[in-house]
Formats: structure tokens, sequence, C-alpha cells
């Protein structure tokens, strides 16, 4: 993976049932299962943002900056995955829509008109974000966390 290039990404985390503060977006409940977060990095760090998160995760010892931090920084959440393809296209709301379903209402949204960026499953949600990827037509790398 050419981490300078730019693209879209889902983060996939499992997860224990707990309740988590999101500094001013308040207390979030989450139940146990799968939690999917859609970005971007179309920045001029491109992917190196997706590294970032990965990083992040491993340390757990940074001061949260984003919403999706919040969850790299509870022990009840591990990152399993980044899903990621190069696009120079805005396509993570589409993404967001398309995945849809059960969400953190607000959550990773603040730039954007979406309802939230971070969804819900109960099962291992891989195969259908690599079928979204691929009806968006986007070649997706999946990195194991």
């Amino acid at each position: 993976m050419d981490f300078s290039e730019k693209g879209v990404y889902c983060l996939v985390f499992e997860n224990r049932d707990c309740v988590i503060d999101v500094g001013k977006k308040g207390a979030f409940s989450f139940p146990e299962g799968f939690h999917i977060y859609t970005g971007s990095a179309l920045g001029s760090g491109g992917m190196k943002r997706v590294k970032r998160h990965i990083d992040l995760s491993l340390k757990r010892d940074k001061n949260p900056r984003w919403h999706v931090d919040y969850l790299h920084l509870n022990s009840s959440f591990r990152l399993s995955w980044a899903v990621c393809a190069g696009t120079s296209t805005r396509l993570e709301c589409e993404l967001a829509r398309r995945l849809g379903g059960n969400s953190a209402p607000g959550f990773g949204c603040t730039d954007c008109a979406c309802s939230s960026h971070l969804f819900y499953r109960e099962e291992n949600p891989l195969s259908e974000i690599m079928e979204v990827f691929g009806a968006l037509g986007l070649r997706a790398v999946v990195l194991e966390c």
C-alpha cells in the first residue's frame, strides 16, 4: 500500500459492550460486535491518515483529536482491519450511505451532511465492505491490524 496515495477507507473495530464519552458529543452506548468507520484520505498526507489510525490503536497514549480517536483509545475497542482504496474523488459519504444501517448519530460527520460515519454490525462486516467498495468501482486493499 502506498500511504502517500489519496483515497477512502473503512476502519473495522471489534468491541465489547461499553459506554464511551466522546468529547463534546457526549456519551455513546456501543453494543458488542463490530463498528465500521468511514473516512477520507484526500488531504496532503493521503493514506498516511490510515497509518495514523493503526498507530494510535497500537499505542493508545495520545489525546483524542477526532471522534474515531475515542474508539482507538478505549480498551473495549480493537481495530481489526483497515479497508482502503485509492481515489481522488470524495466518496466517504457515498460509502457511508451504502453501508448505512444502525449507526451512532452525528459520529464522524461534522464536516458533511451525513447522519453518521460509524455503523454497527453484529457479525463480521468485511465481505459486505468489500462488496460496497467494488460497487463503487474501487479496488480495495485490506490491512489486518
